[in-house]
């Protein structure tokens, strides 16, 4: 085969009930030269061999990554994949057949492109519908991200492309060091805000981010994200991941008390103002509860200034 134009990679750890429809959206894309790389991230599940038994098809190859996390595994994907840009889908999304086109496009037009991303809509699994108490802000923690219908380049890393329908430019992922491995998922933990941490640094350095409706994802959503706890959960790494992220750039210190104190009371106090409309309601507590995670990681950075996992 003549050396992929993009590579198309998938960090995997333990879904091979969806992995196999990821795997399939990418070798069904409508674009005539790439290479799918999947990345197994210590899975203890049928991983392995749902990738095997499509491995006939010379597109697609399978790497074993025995660390844990998210940021290790692609980081590896990189490593192991040939070409300059490098397109990651998440195990549970399903690619649409413009994808990889879309986003080859988009390079090719424009040199100081770093990042790209598109619209991410959701599916709902064995008749899920939206409850009640989900706002549309916190549907993107679910993945969902809709920029509107027009190509939009990114000015702040607020409206990053999300990290399951991503793409970076090789050439900047080697000038930042790869995927910071302070941030990201590992495990059950839920660390977050790598790809708004990558979007800082590319604006900072002059590269250009862009949202690409056309490069569109749907997203799995699984029943047990569908519970008030996850959103909690989710809520408090979030906190955290603000806090590592402001520990990297070096704006640690006393000041992430008065900022992460000044959110908490504002969203205890939209939480009451908003009582008669269970999703804002809800989306305030989730809000407020991961400031209390962000001031436990501040405190714990007064006391032992070395980035720590625990």
């Amino acid at each position: 085969m003549p050396e992929p134009q993009v590579s198309a990679i998938i960090c995997t750890h333990n879904r091979e009930h969806y992995l196999g429809a990821a795997i399939g959206s990418l070798l069904s894309q409508n674009f005539a030269n790439f290479e799918v790389v999947v990345i197994d991230n210590a899975s203890s599940d049928r991983t392995r061999a749902v990738v095997e038994a499509r491995l006939s098809d010379p597109r697609l190859s399978y790497v074993h990554e025995p660390v844990m996390g998210l940021s290790v595994a692609r980081n590896t994907g990189a490593k192991s994949a040939q070409s300059e840009i490098l397109a990651y889908l998440d195990d549970d999304a399903i690619a649409s057949p413009q994808w990889l086109q879309t986003l080859w496009d988009a390079y090719q037009t424009n040199e100081k492109l770093a990042i790209a991303g598109g619209k991410v809509t959701l599916i709902w699994d064995d008749g899920m519908v939206a409850p009640a108490w989900l706002s549309d802000g916190l549907a993107g923690n679910l993945g969902a991200y809709d920029l509107g219908t027009a190509v939009l380049y990114i000015d702040r890393p607020g409206l990053t492309p999300r990290g399951l329908n991503y793409s970076i430019r090789r050439t900047f992922l080697e000038q930042v060091g790869g995927f910071d491995l302070n941030l990201g998922r590992v495990g059950k933990n839920l660390l977050s805000n790598e790809e708004l941490h990558m979007t800082k640094l590319a604006l900072q350095a002059g590269w250009q981010v862009a949202y690409l409706p056309d490069a569109l994802v749907a997203h799995h959503v699984s029943p047990e994200r569908v519970k008030r706890g996850w959103f909690l959960s989710r809520g408090w790494w979030q906190g955290i991941s603000e806090c590592y992220q402001e520990q990297i750039v070096g704006e640690a210190g006393l000041k992430q008390f008065h900022r992460g104190g000044e959110r908490l009371l504002r969203g205890l106090y939209k939480s009451v103002k908003f009582a008669a409309d269970p999703a804002q309601r809800f989306e305030n507590l989730v809000y407020s509860y991961g400031q209390i995670g962000y001031l436990s990681k501040a405190a714990q950075g007064l006391i032992s200034p070395a980035l720590t996992r625990s």
